[in-house]
């Protein structure tokens, strides 16, 4: 077991919460709230289960507006109706005494539930797409752009009275402020064009300046900042943002917010192995090791992606302080206790429906979800194809 003892070391944020292993369960939406995102006892059931899986808990992303749904039957945090169903949320994760963040995105033009629902969305530039449905992506204003950046630090404002010990400001994987950044999805010509750099961040800066705000004003010590973000972008050979302008950005999140983390996300399999496409001297170099030397150690990196087993978690610890698993605690919300326990072998991700209820997993779950885990392959097929029959219940 001392071979995995670096896996199992306690870790200090930067503002002295201490965490006492270097686990993160990662955002995964359960698709099991109310259609108006409101909290179901299933929710908290799932949320009790993995109470005690990983010290630090980041939830699936919660809406900051309804133009900003990604999910059918996610979280929202879109008005205070929300705050009592969040805050029984809050109170099980923490239920073992470890800290629960509430993650908050908007997904832009990418927010699929919203397109089927309104026929238009939000985004840098106006566009006419064709998936999930025809619809159009509307340009948002400099007023509209204020309006987020609002409602982004009311979320935040909730999310304090609801008694979550933090907040996660998520950019990765096309969500709305990534598209701002993003040189394939910004055509702007004004102050967040894609003309400079400058331009290019400044929306997803505001936005953490003025979270940075309301946690200054109004959260307890000990209140834990999260970003989460997708360093380099890729479509084939082309860049839509490199390496280099990522790193350049985070040194600026860094002069306008107090972060205690970064987490990495991307889209793919085993993403804590991907290489980063950037021309020039980091090409071809993992992307956690060239971001985490970056940092330098001014702040934690946690990486995720693939990681599902003792072994890929010690090989992506070689490039980070923490390691994000999000559907292995699905079917094995034990994995770090048996872990910790030298049982090895009774590590299993695999889940059969009757062990449905001892897991918590609600009835109906995952709706869209399974889709992204064959992606991923964080589960074997055997283990995503029973989750994958529980779509039929939505039908009830």
């Amino acid at each position: 077991m001392n071979k995995y003892s670096p896996l199992l070391e306690s870790l200090q944020l930067p503002n002295g919460v201490v965490l006492s292993n270097r686990f993160v369960l990662s955002p995964m939406t359960t698709n099991s709230s109310t259609k108006e995102g409101h909290i179901t006892e299933e929710d908290l059931n799932y949320a009790k289960r993995r109470a005690d899986s990983a010290p630090l808990q980041v939830t699936g992303a919660a809406y900051i507006e309804p133009y900003g749904q990604l999910f059918e039957y996610g979280f929202n945090i879109s008005d205070y109706a929300c705050i009592p169903g969040l805050t029984k949320v809050a109170k099980a994760m923490k239920g073992s005494g470890n800290k629960a963040i509430l993650q908050l995105a908007h997904a832009g033009r990418f927010s699929n539930h919203a397109i089927l629902k309104y026929g238009q969305v939000y985004g840098p530039s106006p566009m006419s797409l064709n998936s999930p449905i025809k619809h159009e992506v509307l340009e948002m204003s400099v007023s509209k752009i204020n309006e987020v950046i609002q409602q982004y630090a009311d979320a935040t404002s909730r999310a304090i009275q609801a008694g979550f010990d933090g907040v996660e400001i998520s950019i990765a994987q096309r969500l709305l402020i990534q598209t701002f950044f993003s040189t394939f999805s910004n055509e702007r010509t004004d102050q967040y064009g894609r003309n400079t750099l400058e331009n290019r961040a400044r929306f997803g800066l505001e936005v953490m300046e003025a979270v940075q705000k309301v946690i200054d004003k109004e959260a307890p010590d000990g209140f834990i900042f999260g970003y989460r973000a997708t360093p380099e972008e890729t479509r084939g050979d082309k860049l839509g943002y490199t390496i280099d302008e990522f790193n350049q950005h985070l040194d600026w999140v860094l002069e306008v917010a107090n972060i205690h983390y970064l987490a990495i996300a991307s889209w793919g399999r085993h993403i804590y192995q991907n290489t980063t496409r950037t021309p020039g001297k980091y090409f071809g170099r993992r992307v956690n090791q060239v971001v985490y030397e970056h940092l330098n150690g001014r702040i934690p990196l946690i990486v995720s992606g693939g990681i599902n087993s003792p072994e890929t978690a010690l090989d992506a610890l070689q490039n980070a302080d923490m390691v994000g698993m999000s559907s292995p605690f699905v079917t094995e919300p034990d994995f770090v206790h048996k872990l910790k326990e030298g049982r090895l072998e009774e590590i299993n991700l695999n889940v059969t429906s009757e062990e449905l209820e001892s897991l918590a997993i609600p009835k109906a779950a995952f709706k869209d979800i399974v889709r992204m885990m064959d992606y991923g392959e964080g589960l074997e097929k055997k283990a995503r194809d029973e989750l994958r029959k529980l779509e039929k219940n939505y039908d009830d």
